[in-house]
C-alpha cells in the first residue's frame, strides 16, 4: 500500500473518529468535517445525516444507499472538476431533505423502486452533470427544488427519469429543462443569451389549465387551447427576454390540436395577468422533433393552441431559407431580399437545440450577412462553420414606428 493510499484511508478515518461522524439507529451521522478526496470511493449502506455543524466536502465517489438529510454544508472543491454523489436505492423508495441545499458536483440517480422513487424535500443543485438512469424525482408532492448552475448539464433524462417538479437554471447557455409529470417526460428548453446570473425555472403539469385561467379569455385569433398539459416558466432573475420552446406528444397532447387544418398553426400561448387574457406568442413547428419555437415577450403559464392564420399584406421582406457555403457562388449566404431598406434591424439564429449560432444588428446581405459560420457575441464556437442541419431564425425590423418581425426554419446543406 503506497503512503498516498494510506494518507488517504486514514484522513477519511479520522473524519468520522475524531470528527463526531457515527452510527446511530442505522443512519450515518456526520456532525464535523468529512472530507472525500479526489479518487477516493466511500459507500454507507444507511440512512445519510449530515447534522448542523457537518461540513461535507465530496472531491471522491460517495455512494448513498438509503435517505439523504442535510442540515449542514455539502459541498466540493470548485477548482477540481470532481465529486460524484450517486442514490442507488437499495431499500425502496429514497427521501432526500433537509433544510440547508445540497451542492453536488456530478450525481447520478438510479432507483428501480415504484416510482416515484425520489422523494425530493429539500434543494439540490448541480454543478457538473446529472444522470438520469432510473428514477423520478418529485420535488412537486414535497417541495424539493432541483437547480442547475451556469454550464450544468444532464444525459438519459426519459420518461423512466426526470424531474416532476420546478427546475431552476441559472446562466446563459441554451438549457433543455429535464421536466415531466405523471410518468411522462415533457421538455422545455430556452435559447440561453443574457448575462451569466440570469435565472429561469420551469415546470410541466399535465393538468387542464382551464380552471386557473379560464380558455374562453383569449385573443380573437385563438381559436383552440390545450386542455390536458401546461407549462410554467418564471424569469427568477435577471431581465433577459427568451426564445421558448415546448413540446407536444400524442400521448398528452389533445388530437385535435394536433390535426393539420387549413388557415390555422400550432402556436405557443401565454397567460397575460396584464391583459387577464391568453395571449398568442407565435411559434414555428417542426413536425419531426416535435416543438413549436417562438421568441415569447414575457414569462409565466404556457400552453399549445391552434391559432387562426389570417392573410396578411405581402411581406416588405421575401426571406431565402436555403444556404450551402461551399464556395460555388450559389446560396452561399443567408439572403433576406428587401433587408437593406430596413437598416434598424437584428437577426438571429439557433441550432435544433436552441444554442444561438449567431446574431448581428443591421443585417444587409454584405459587409453583415450569415455565411454559415457561427458569429455574434455569446454564439456557440464562435467563427466556426456550422453542420449541415435545419435552423431557427428570428428577424426583427423597424418598419416606421413599428417593430415588424419574421421567424422560420433555415436549412444549411453542402
Amino acid at each position: 500500500m503506497s503512503y498516498k493510499d494510506s494518507y488517504l484511508k486514514l484522513l477519511f478515518v479520522l473524519s468520522f473518529l475524531l470528527l463526531f461522524s457515527e452510527l446511530i439507529h442505522s443512519q450515518t451521522v456526520n456532525t464535523g468535517t468529512m472530507v472525500i478526496m479526489e479518487g477516493t470511493e466511500v459507500s454507507t449502506l444507511y440512512n445519510f445525516d449530515n447534522k448542523q455543524s457537518g461540513d461535507l466536502i465530496n472531491d471522491g465517489a460517495f455512494y448513498i444507499y438509503g435517505d439523504w438529510n442535510n442540515e449542514g454544508l455539502v459541498s466540493f472543491t470548485p477548482d477540481l472538476g470532481s465529486g460524484y454523489t450517486l442514490f442507488q436505492g437499495r431499500y425502496g423508495k429514497q427521501k432526500i431533505t433537509g433544510s440547508m441545499p445540497s451542492d453536488f458536483y456530478d450525481i447520478l440517480l438510479d432507483n428501480p423502486a415504484a416510482q416515484p422513487a425520489f422523494q425530493l424535500s429539500g434543494d439540490i443543485i448541480i454543478s457538473g452533470r446529472a444522470e438520469f438512469k432510473d428514477g423520478i424525482i418529485d420535488g412537486n408532492d414535497f417541495g424539493g427544488l432541483v437547480s442547475f448552475q451556469p454550464d450544468a448539464t444532464h444525459r438519459k433524462v426519459g420518461d423512466h427519469s426526470f424531474v416532476d417538479g420546478p427546475v431552476l437554471k441559472t446562466g446563459n447557455e441554451n438549457f433543455t429543462y429535464p421536466i415531466g409529470d405523471h410518468e411522462m417526460y415533457r421538455m422545455a428548453s430556452i435559447a440561453g443569451g443574457g448575462e451569466v446570473n440570469d435565472g429561469f425555472k420551469a415546470q410541466y403539469f399535465l393538468e387542464n389549465s382551464n380552471s386557473l385561467h379560464p380558455h374562453l379569455n383569449k385573443q380573437v385569433t385563438i381559436d383552440l387551447i390545450d386542455n390536458a398539459e401546461y407549462w410554467v416558466v418564471d424569469r427568477t432573475v435577471g431581465n433577459s427576454d427568451q426564445v421558448l420552446t415546448l413540446s407536444w406528444d400524442e400521448r398528452t397532447t389533445p388530437y385535435e390540436l394536433l390535426e393539420d387544418k387549413t388557415g390555422q398553426e400550432l402556436h405557443i400561448v401565454r397567460w397575460d395577468d396584464v391583459s387577464q387574457m391568453w395571449i398568442d406568442e407565435g411559434g414555428v413547428s417542426n413536425v419531426d422533433q416535435q416543438i413549436v419555437t417562438t421568441a415569447v415577450s414575457g414569462f409565466g403559464m404556457f400552453t399549445l393552441a391552434r391559432v387562426l392564420v389570417e392573410d396578411t399584406p405581402e411581406e416588405n421582406l421575401i426571406v431565402y431559407n436555403g444556404l450551402s457555403p461551399n464556395g460555388d457562388g450559389r446560396n452561399d449566404f443567408f439572403y433576406i431580399k428587401g433587408i437593406e431598406l430596413f437598416p434598424d434591424n437584428t437577426v438571429e439564429i439557433y441550432n435544433r437545440w436552441g444554442v444561438k449560432v449567431y446574431e448581428t444588428k443591421g443585417y444587409d446581405n454584405n459587409a453583415s450577412r450569415f455565411d454559415g459560420y457561427s458569429r455574434g457575441r455569446a454564439t456557440f464556437n464562435n467563427n466556426e462553420l456550422l453542420p449541415v442541419g435545419t435552423y431557427f431564425y428570428i428577424i426583427k425590423y423597424k418598419e416606421g414606428n413599428s417593430i415588424r418581425d419574421l421567424s422560420g426554419y433555415l436549412y444549411i446543406n453542402q
